[in-house]
């Protein structure tokens, strides 16, 4: 039951969730550090995160494919990578407890950003929606989204609703410059009557919500 409008093309992400195991996940970081150049090479990474609060040992990154064809080539291209394969796969995988990814789209309304500088933290906030997708649940979210926007503590990254995963899912991803700045302004914005009713009625289209922290890795473009 997830319909509503989408972008007018066919781009779309792959985001991938990873659980580390605990006593592996600095070689794991500093395996991606070192190696992560092979990947990049064959698609766009938007960008690359480990969790610092929210969750612990975990790492998520975007990709950006045109369309499944190209990410069917993209997938093709690395298996048959030597370097790819024998200098990161092989090792990494025994590192990694556990593998999720999810193919989503941009909402209509929102283009993805960039952070104002470098050197900030980002939010990543899972909303789990009532179906019906963005025609139900889409302008009273979006007016949520832009009375936080409009308070100018945080910066908006991009709003993706699933497509493959587990569906009526919207993943935010919003940009501050410390937790302590992220935690001033939400301590304004929940007193801000505008930022509450806006809240108020979009929260009658949500099952839960969930959120973390996260730090970029020296190699994520969203840094």
């Amino acid at each position: 039951f997830a319909t509503g409008p989408r972008q007018n093309n066919s781009i779309f992400y792959e985001i991938r969730t990873y659980d580390i195991k605990p006593s592996k996940m600095k070689e794991f970081v500093e395996m991606v550090n070192k190696y992560f150049n092979l990947r990049t090479a064959h698609s766009e990474l938007v960008g690359f995160w480990s969790a610092e609060l929210g969750a612990m040992n975990k790492v998520v990154h975007v990709w950006k494919y045109e369309n499944f064809a190209h990410r069917t080539a993209v997938r093709h291209a690395l298996a048959n990578d030597k370097d790819w394969q024998g200098k990161f796969i092989s090792p990494a995988l025994p590192l990694i407890e556990k593998q999720h990814n999810e193919v989503a789209y941009l909402v209509p309304w929102c283009q993805l950003g960039k952070p104002p500088k470098e050197g900030g933290v980002y939010e990543w906030v899972t909303f789990q929606m009532k179906p019906g997708g963005p025609a139900l649940w889409g302008e009273a979210f979006r007016a949520a989204v832009n009375a936080h926007i409009n308070t100018g503590y945080t910066k908006l990254i991009g709003v993706f609703h699933t497509e493959y995963g587990l569906l009526n899912t919207v993943h935010v991803i919003w940009w501050n410059e410390s937790p302590d700045h992220r935690a001033a302004g939400r301590h304004s914005a929940h007193e801000d009557a505008r930022v509450v009713a806006a809240v108020r009625d979009s929260v009658r289209f949500l099952e839960s919500q969930q959120n973390m922290l996260l730090i970029p890795l020296p190699c994520s473009p969203l840094k």
